[in-house]
């Protein structure tokens, strides 16, 4: 395993098949028509400086974050772990566990959610539509709120599907939009509040190895989050 000590995003682990990384708020997953800064070319510029490599670096996309969502993001640093790795996700081996703060509280302290959602290409907006509506994919979460204060709650989640927006649209759907939430829950937002929905844990079978391999990402230590013990998110 390599670890470098210093890297343009911190590395949470790091070896000849996979890098793991913290993501931080507001970038990118992959480059779109914006041409803002994204993780997958940064990861790239940083590789090809840290180990001095000629020519193009391979680094292969495994999984997207929103781009003002924050936290543990694994990437395929060979095909052949990208292959593996898109396997794992297509088999639903790859977990994630979310932390976020949501307005209100939800009517029972854990529970599942299933929605069925639509997105709009056009907007980049994703609703939640009746069962069976053409184009519409199936959404799966299970929550369990953490802790209740001020008309905010700290939740923790866990997917069971990756659908673009998903916490923050089913969430929004039962009444509890996410804290600084602009796309979802701009009735009870201002402007310029940063999203509070954080990647606190992934978790997958090493594509070579098969080792089970575990890593977990806090969120940062400003409001809202630090109205609750770091050691309630993880």
């Amino acid at each position: 395993m390599t670890q470098p000590s210093e890297s343009i995003i911190p590395i949470l682990y790091e070896d000849n098949h996979v890098l793991v990384v913290e993501k931080p708020v507001n970038i990118l997953s992959q480059a779109d028509s914006t041409q803002d800064e994204d993780m997958l070319t940064l990861l790239k510029a940083d590789l090809k400086i840290r180990y001095n490599k000629p020519g193009n670096v391979y680094l292969g996309l495994v999984h997207r974050l929103d781009r003002p969502v924050g936290g543990a993001m694994v990437f395929a640093k060979t095909s052949k772990a990208a292959s593996r790795l898109s396997d794992t996700v297509r088999k639903h081996e790859l977990g994630k566990e979310y932390a976020a703060v949501v307005h209100g509280k939800p009517s029972s302290r854990q529970g599942t959610l299933i929605h069925s959602l639509l997105k709009n290409e056009r907007t980049n907006m994703v609703k939640v539509v009746p069962n069976g509506t053409p184009g519409s994919k199936v959404a799966k979460l299970d929550y369990n709120v953490i802790g209740t204060l001020d008309q905010l709650s700290l939740v923790r989640i866990t997917l069971h599907t990756g659908r673009p927006h998903q916490i923050r649209v089913q969430m929004n759907e039962i009444g509890c939009p996410l804290y600084g939430d602009q796309k979802y829950g701009a009735s009870v937002n201002r402007a310029g509040q940063q999203i509070a929905l954080w990647s606190i844990k992934l978790a997958f079978p090493h594509p070579t190895s098969k080792e089970c391999m575990s890593f977990c990402s806090a969120p940062p230590d400003e409001f809202p989050w630090n109205q609750w013990p770091a050691a309630e998110w993880l």
